[in-house]
Parts: structure tokens; C-alpha cells; sequence
């Protein structure tokens, strides 16, 4: 490990780390000691336009976004090369999807919020941590972009495949090198530390529900809904569904 001052270490070392043992301990409590909050509030039933918009855009962007930084992050460039993918041809992929998902995402994030702040019963059903998780997330996708805009429009050396996806890296293999983050450009930096807060604020927020996948759906037996009048209409019931005496 590079040598690297007192605040280099707390940041990119210790920090990232608190934040993960925070995530996964909270993730087991939730679902532990509050599974029947591990859900994302619907106010489906509130307001339907906006939501129709928000909704898609949001998690269309925040999908590719995503994806984008599996790619970027856990790939090693070596492996790209092995392929036959040119430097250039990866560059130019990434920032064309990374540009629309991002806006995509911020767009419907936008639409939310407005939604969220001007129909009366979703605001009513807006908690104090949802604000918090609003404030985040929205800081983490807009440092984002910026970072693209400015190494795409004002130019930059930086290379965060050989610097910030190295270290990121390194955190699972817990060989981690602060220095190779204390030489970010402070937009990269800024970024990470947001990231990796939203991280830590995830499992106590209504983004758990990321974490739930509706495998049990599959193999749910159907809901059968019976009338109670005794009129069950004009046409005559089928066999196996004659109504039976209670």
C-alpha cells in the first residue's frame, strides 16, 4: 500500500468499510425486525400521471446506470483489451449510455419529487427519511453526470479504470490503496463518498425493496374471490364452481 496521510485513510479505507458493515448489518435487521416495512410504500392509489412518467424513466436510468458501473468498476480493462475492445470504442459506449441513463434517471427522479411534494396524500405519506434518501441519491446521480460532462466537454487525463476501479476493487480483495483515490480529480471523490453514504442509508430507507425479488409469485397458488350474494349472475356457474351451503 502507497503511503497515504491520517484523512486519506479515514476516507478511502475506513469509511468505505463502515459504510458495507452498515449495509449488510442493517439489511439483516430490517428484514429480521421489520419485514412488513420492507416495501416501497406505494402511493400507486394517490396519483397515477406522474407516476406513470416518474416511475419508468427513473428505473429504466437508474438500471443502466448501474450496470454501467459493474462494468466500469469490477471489470478490469485487461479483460476489455482481451476482447478486442478498443479504449476508444469502450470510452465512447460509456459515456453515450452512461449521458442518457443519467438523465433518464434524474428526469424521473425530478418528476417524483414534484409529484411527491404537490399531490397532498403522497406528501402526507412522505417520511423524514424518504427527504433524506431524495437529497442523496440525487447528489450522488448529479456528481455523476458532472463528471462525465467535465471529462467529455472540458477535457481530462484522468483514467478511472487505472485509478478509482482499482481501489474499488481492492476493498473486496481488502487490499485497498487510499492514494490511488487521494489522486482523483475532487469530483470523483465527492462522488464515492456520496455513493458509498447512500449505501450506508439504504437499508432504513424505501430502497430495500431492490433487495426483494417476487421468486415466491411463481409458485403462489391462485386467489379464489367468491361472492357472498346469492344473485352470482346470468349465466350459470361451472362445474367446480357451484356455489356451496354454509
Amino acid at each position: 500500500m502507497s503511503p497515504s496521510s491520517t484523512v486519506d485513510v479515514l476516507l478511502w479505507l475506513v469509511f468505505p468499510y463502515v459504510c458495507l458493515v452498515i449495509l449488510v448489518g442493517g439489511l439483516v435487521w430490517r428484514y429480521r425486525y421489520d419485514k412488513f416495512g420492507w416495501t416501497t410504500r406505494s402511493s400507486q392509489l394517490y396519483e397515477r400521471r406522474l407516476l406513470r412518467w416518474g416511475s419508468p424513466l427513473f428505473h429504466f436510468g437508474i438500471l443502466v446506470v448501474l450496470l454501467g458501473h459493474v462494468m466500469g468498476l469490477l471489470v478490469p480493462e485487461s479483460w476489455t483489451t482481451a476482447l478486442g475492445i478498443s479504449d476508444h470504442a469502450y470510452h465512447v459506449v460509456a459515456v453515450a449510455l452512461g449521458t442518457v441513463a443519467g438523465v433518464c434517471t434524474l428526469v424521473g427522479m425530478a418528476i417524483l419529487i414534484y409529484r411527491r411534494r404537490t399531490v397532498g396524500p403522497v406528501f402526507s405519506a412522505t417520511t423524514k427519511m424518504d427527504k433524506v434518501m431524495y437529497l442523496v441519491l440525487g447528489t450522488v446521480i448529479v456528481l455523476g453526470l458532472a463528471n462525465t460532462a467535465i471529462a467529455n466537454i472540458l477535457g481530462s487525463d484522468y483514467d478511472y479504470r487505472t485509478g478509482l476501479s482499482v481501489w474499488f476493487r481492492g476493498i473486496f480483495y481488502l487490499q485497498p490503496d487510499p492514494a490511488l483515490m487521494a489522486a482523483a480529480p475532487i469530483g470523483f471523490q465527492l462522488h464515492a463518498i456520496a455513493a458509498f453514504a447512500l449505501l450506508a442509508l439504504w437499508p432504513f430507507t424505501r430502497l430495500v425493496h431492490a433487495f426483494t425479488a417476487p421468486v415466491g409469485y411463481l409458485t403462489r397458488p391462485y386467489i379464489v374471490y367468491r361472492s357472498r350474494d346469492a344473485h352470482l349472475g346470468s349465466r350459470a356457474p361451472r362445474r367446480g364452481w357451484e356455489r356451496t351451503g354454509s
